[in-house]
């Protein structure tokens, strides 16, 4: 228990409030009795200074280019694991021993199938629909079907539900491309790992047998990884706060896909990809940087910065070096995409108004040209952020659900509408 205090002055009176050390990283103030003795909230837009839990899961120092997913790493799991292990590290804590790993694995893949009932359910969206727009009406259903593992005081019945989800969300989301595309459903495979059978409900078809491509599904795999979690971000919070009021996972789920499909959130790198485009060739850099620089300008280079890491991002490295083995591997050499892409990241690591504003390229920045390279549309590629990131939010539903100091979360907020006033009857306002 600590015994450090922080003071706070307000009307020449005097509070004291406890400081929580972290394992890692700074200390927090413990404002949760701050209202009852100072009568006043704290108002912190956004959140950037509030820790509105604790949590052992994953560990960001942005200004060191640090992610740690329970202390390990990014590096090391992505590279020297695979996206199973790291799920197993992320909803138990440790990584799993030889044997625990092969029965995670065959539990997993053994849950890929849905409710043959739930196929019915594309039928009823457009053909023009966003994939995300699929996945949040498809995964919300979830519950409908599965209803014998939605009892989230139940130990047994999380692990079943968190299991099913890790594992039928590759396939909804594969159903959800095919359907858009006009071609049939693909089953999955159970002689194919994680990433592989993916992309074998993606790109499969009857008419014709489809070899993965291990090193396609390596990339897929480092993908999954690199985005299976990243601490408190806005849709990871979203799940925390939808089961924080006790709704069943799926709910809470599908509520977090809601928020992820936003392009500040997980459309950014559709958007750097967007931009990649209209950049279209090196030659017009020089225009669009000088643009970017120009405050009057609504221009701004994506894929650049992020609001948490004021360093390189560790997953951007790792996404450059998958990016071009996966172009080398499809022979493309000559991506005018990627020669602009390269050439900006020069620019940025070495011209001193980036350097200045800490603007270095982040994941996004690459994995919009890896995706595409992969055959993937641009509207799949926050659904792959989707199915990546689930096993993020249910170890964080998760872990809040057992959490005995939990509660409802209940957002304070700063009043500055009318106020208190007298209803005046319609025949006496003219």
């Amino acid at each position: 228990m600590t015994t450090k205090n922080a003071t706070v002055t307000i009307d020449d009176k005097t509070y004291e409030f406890p400081l929580k050390d972290a394992s890692i990283g700074p200390s927090v103030m413990d404002i949760s009795t701050f209202y009852g003795k100072t009568g006043h909230f704290t108002y912190d837009p956004g959140f950037t200074s509030t820790g509105a839990c604790e949590s052992k899961i994953t560990y960001i120092d942005g200004d060191k280019g640090v992610l740690l997913y329970r202390g390990y790493p990014i590096e090391q799991l992505t590279l020297d694991g695979d996206y199973l292990e790291t799920c197993y590290l992320l909803l138990y804590g440790e990584l799993p021993t030889k044997a625990q790993k092969q029965q995670f694995d065959r539990h997993i893949t053994r849950h890929t199938m849905i409710h043959e009932q739930m196929t019915r359910f594309f039928q009823g969206y457009r053909r023009d629909a966003h994939p995300m727009a699929v996945m949040v009406g498809t995964v919300g259903a979830l519950s409908a079907f599965y209803h014998d593992s939605i009892d989230i005081s139940d130990p047994h019945q999380r692990m079943i539900a968190s299991h099913r989800m890790i594992a039928k969300m590759p396939t909804i989301a594969a159903m959800a491309y095919k359907y858009s595309i006009g071609q049939p459903f693909i089953f999955p495979k159970n002689d194919l790992d994680y990433a592989a059978n993916f992309l074998h409900m993606c790109f499969a078809v009857p008419a014709e047998e489809y070899k993965v491509n291990p090193i396609l599904a390596r990339a897929m795999d480092r993908i999954f990884t690199l985005h299976a979690d990243h601490e408190q971000n806005a849709s990871t919070s979203t799940v925390r706060l939808a089961g924080s009021s006790g709704a069943n996972p799926f709910a809470c789920i599908a509520a977090g896909i809601a928020c992820l499909w936003g392009p500040a959130h997980g459309g950014a790198n559709e958007a750097a990809l967007n931009m990649l485009a209209e950049i279209g060739t090196v030659d017009r850099i020089p225009e669009y940087i000088a643009r970017a620089k120009d405050k009057n300008d609504p221009f701004r280079l994506m894929g650049f910065g992020h609001r948490v890491y004021k360093n390189y991002d560790p997953r951007a490295k790792i996404m450059q070096q998958t990016c071009h083995e996966v172009l080398q591997t499809l022979g493309i050499k000559d991506d005018p995409l990627l020669d602009v892409a390269v050439e900006l990241e020069r620019i940025a690591l070495s011209d001193e108004y980036f350097i200045e504003k800490k603007l270095y390229p982040n994941i996004d920045f690459y994995s919009g040209i890896t995706l595409k390279a992969m055959g993937f549309p641009t509207s799949m590629f926050t659904v792959l952020f989707a199915v990546a990131r689930t096993v993020g939010w249910i170890a964080q539903w998760k872990e809040m659900v057992e959490d005995p100091s939990q509660k409802i979360g209940r957002p304070r907020q700063l009043y500055i509408g009318a106020p208190q006033r007298d209803y005046v009857s319609l025949d006496k306002r003219g």
